[in-house]
């Protein structure tokens, strides 16, 4: 693996790390979102990722770590799906979008989870900018072997 490709991977991490923090924020600013333009309450989105071109199971990059090289390549965005949860239902007989029950239908989206999404991706956000760092250390001591 060459040291350009750990920077790779490492960016890659980044980008998707960082459109599951938008996913998160946009959920959380619109959890009381009870008519979106197609009428239906907002539904929570959710972030799914794949490895880039992965041609061999991780099980055998781990068996060829000893030495013959690997074909790594970082992580993508496959997809961005919606949540299939059912929605809330809270009783608020004076709101516009309440049935005739006085029913609302409130978004399927928890507060609680998406900040912990927010704060799990911040953390791997963080690792991968560690990696790039250590990266870019071993670049440095690379070339000062030469001198």
């Amino acid at each position: 693996m060459s040291i350009f490709n750990s920077l790779n991977i490492s960016a890659s991490g980044l980008t998707a790390e960082r459109l599951r923090m938008d996913i998160a924020t946009k959920n959380i600013a619109n959890a009381n979102t009870t008519r979106t333009s197609n009428g239906t309450p907002y539904r929570r989105q959710v972030v799914v990722f794949k490895t880039k071109d992965a041609p061999t199971p991780f099980s055998e990059h781990l068996k060829r770590s000893g030495g013959s090289p690997s074909k790594m390549n970082g992580v993508e965005v496959s997809s961005i799906q919606n949540d299939t949860a059912p929605y809330k239902s809270v009783y608020e007989p004076g709101h516009p979008d309440a049935d005739e029950n006085g029913y609302v239908k409130m978004p399927n989206v928890d507060i609680m989870t998406e900040m912990a999404n927010m704060i799990s991706a911040s953390r791997a956000y963080e690792a991968n900018i560690t990696a790039m760092n250590g990266t870019k250390s071993m670049f440095l001591k690379t070339l000062e072997i030469g001198k």
